[in-house]
């Protein structure tokens, strides 16, 4: 794993916890550093602060996407407006977690992200029994939208989406569930393989970009939200 956090408190502190859950660190200090370290020797996953001096995280994520890098990036920020979360999304990271953390959510988070990379590359991941698996068909319909599993593309009619990974994941649960309400605590879990809690908006930020990129003027809207459950796929 490669870390990378500008405040020297929050990087010591990380990279002891993370290294007593048993991962094997890399601590550097600035984006700079980052990116060469990614380069001399790419890790598993990258934990990035976004405010970092000189390179920030948001342009280490742009530039290791723009090299065709798909390791996992997970980003920390303080920001909390849905705009800057938007920011790290469109730069190409996977997740972010907002500032003050609970270091217990990092570890959450860290696994389900390397669980789906797992996955993708072909080993067994977990999944709650109600949902199908991600691999059972490679083409699938529903709404109006088609999605090509394993090459991990999506069509709304004949416009090809621009999606990063977990807006993919999230997509292609609900185009397999089109039409029947998922609750939130199930959608938690087949994407990110922990429940956050009631008081977590990291869905419901995944739920809006994902209606940015979906709707268009005049089309029905796709995603629906169920007030107090979850969403649903349809085309009303």
């Amino acid at each position: 794993m490669l870390l990378a956090e500008d405040d020297r408190a929050i990087r010591h502190a990380l990279e002891r916890a993370l290294t007593l859950e048993g991962y094997q660190v890399t601590a550097v200090a600035d984006g700079v550093e980052a990116l060469a370290q990614a380069h001399r020797t790419p890790p598993d996953v990258l934990l990035l602060d976004v405010m970092m001096p000189g390179i920030d995280g948001l342009q280490v994520c742009r530039v290791l996407r723009a090299e065709g890098d798909r390791t996992p990036i997970l980003m920390l920020t303080a920001l909390v407006e849905t705009a800057d979360r938007i920011a790290g999304l469109d730069a190409g990271a996977d997740d972010y977690v907002v500032k003050p953390f609970d270091v217990e959510e990092v570890f959450a988070r860290l696994r389900a992200l390397l669980r789906r990379t797992a996955s993708e590359n072909g080993a067994v991941a977990d999944v709650p029994k109600e949902v199908p698996p991600a691999s059972a068909d490679r083409q699938i319909e529903a709404a109006g939208l088609r999605m090509d599993v394993q090459a991990r593309r999506a069509w709304r009619g004949e416009r090809e989406l621009e999606l990063t990974r977990t807006e993919f994941e999230l997509l292609e649960l609900l185009v397999r569930n089109a039409g029947i309400v998922l609750d939130h605590s199930t959608i938690y879990d087949r994407i990110w393989g922990y429940d956050f809690g009631p008081g977590s908006k990291n869905l419901a930020v995944y739920v809006g970009y994902l209606r940015r990129k979906l709707d268009e003027p005049g089309a029905p809207q796709l995603i629906h939200t169920v007030r107090g459950v979850g969403y649903v796929l349809r085309e009303d």
